[in-house]
């Protein structure tokens, strides 16, 4: 029987793997105890829960909340990959799924694409009523390592063997999660906390989920990528957030070494409070620049608009044309016409005339197989999705 486990530090733990002895991690079970200081944290869980309101509030005043929604989860899976090392651009993603053959290497899109996939599983079993559990991470495990790198390493199923953070190997690792054989205790302890809802806020329940479960690392590849996704899950089905909007990863990924130094302070000493402090701040600020970038998206589109109107007679499948440059930034004319049910012909001429009033350029440079971007859009959409340096 297993020895319980309680606190707020973890213990360690010899176990042998690739032929050496290690200390591993085994983190004591959520919620931390003794239970967290949050008066310190007041003004901060306010600031955050607003702004996140004011956010989840935007989906209301859009245009079209979906196609909002659709580029907003690009964003966030773009973001999430780029921790993890990937070099896609907002711009490669687009291309890639027009059929276009990216900039960059093929896998690197197509983990962008799998996370897709993997947060659009998650929030449509949560919205049929299945309950966020260790079957529905595995499912989305499966998405997310579906195709392309990481295809081989076990999709959908806790680990087997010993992995480790940092270093060559386990003996000079940074941090070595729990051994294989006790993987399936510490999830079924998450699991249960993942179901106990009258502990703490929504919020704070996020924070502290996300960091167990990378703490845990209970899979051979992909554990950063879904250890965020739970946080949008977790705010989705609590019905904190309406839609996924909430992109964390670009403010894990502004203060990486920060948010890595977090995580260390949280095994080590069980500081838990100072990594909410700093995840709560990062609500704040994403929901903040989340809020100002819809409201210029709208500002945009309206001005777009206005100028389209002006073309009298060529205005009405110009604005066809513009309404699906909303939905995809990037367009060729076939796949407009496909899409709109208007001839090959008139998409051409709508895309010359929305060239000649700047709001879009065509960017392959090519006769045939020309793709036409909404520029304007894309760049408020890019602010922050710079590849990291390897």
């Amino acid at each position: 029987m297993a020895q319980k486990r309680s606190g707020r530090v973890g213990s360690y733990i010899a176990t042998t793997t690739s032929g050496e002895t290690v200390r591993a991690y085994l983190p004591p079970p959520l919620p931390p105890s003794p239970p967290l200081d949050l008066a310190r944290l007041l003004t901060l869980i306010e600031r955050a829960n607003q702004a996140l309101g004011r956010l989840d509030g935007m989906t209301a005043i859009l245009p079209s909340t979906r196609l909002f929604v659709f580029m907003y989860v690009r964003k966030e899976a773009l973001l999430s990959s780029q921790i993890e090392g990937t070099q896609s651009s907002l711009s490669d993603l687009l291309l890639f799924e027009n059929q276009e053959v990216p900039l960059v290497p093929i896998d690197d899109v197509q983990e962008v694409s799998n996370y897709i996939a993997a947060m659009n599983h998650g929030l449509k079993r949560l919205a049929g009523g299945f309950p966020l559990s260790l079957r529905l991470i595995k499912e989305m495990h499966q998405e997310l390592l579906s195709k392309g790198r990481g295809s081989s390493k076990q999709p959908g199923e806790f680990r087997r063997t010993q992995n480790w953070i940092g270093g060559t190997r386990p003996g000079n690792a940074a941090f070595v999660p729990p051994p294989p054989e006790r993987v399936m205790e510490c999830m079924g302890d998450l699991e249960r906390f993942l179901h106990e809802r009258t502990t703490y806020p929504a919020l704070i329940r996020a924070a502290l989920a996300h960091v167990q479960f990378e703490t845990i690392h209970p899979f051979l590849d992909g554990n950063g990528r879904l250890g965020r996704l739970l946080i949008t899950l977790m705010l989705c089905e609590e019905g904190t957030l309406k839609e996924p909007i909430l992109y964390l990863s670009l403010y894990f990924k502004t203060h990486r070494a920060r948010y890595y130094e977090l995580l260390h302070q949280v095994r080590q000493k069980g500081d838990w409070e100072a990594w909410l402090e700093f995840f709560l701040e990062g609500v704040a600020e994403t929901s903040e620049q989340g809020v100002a970038s819809a409201r210029r998206l709208i500002e945009l589109f309206d001005r777009d608009t206005e100028k389209i109107s002006t073309l009298r007679r060529a205005a009405a499948s110009a604005l066809r044309v513009h309404s699906e440059l909303q939905k995809a930034p990037l367009l060729s004319v076939p796949v407009a016409a496909k899409k709109l049910g208007i001839s090959q012909p008139t998409i051409q001429k709508s895309l010359d005339h929305l060239v000649k009033l700047g709001i879009v350029r065509e960017v392959t440079g090519k006769r045939r197989h020309r793709i036409y971007q909404y520029t304007s859009y894309l760049k408020i959409l890019d602010e922050g999705t710079e590849p990291l340096r390897r």
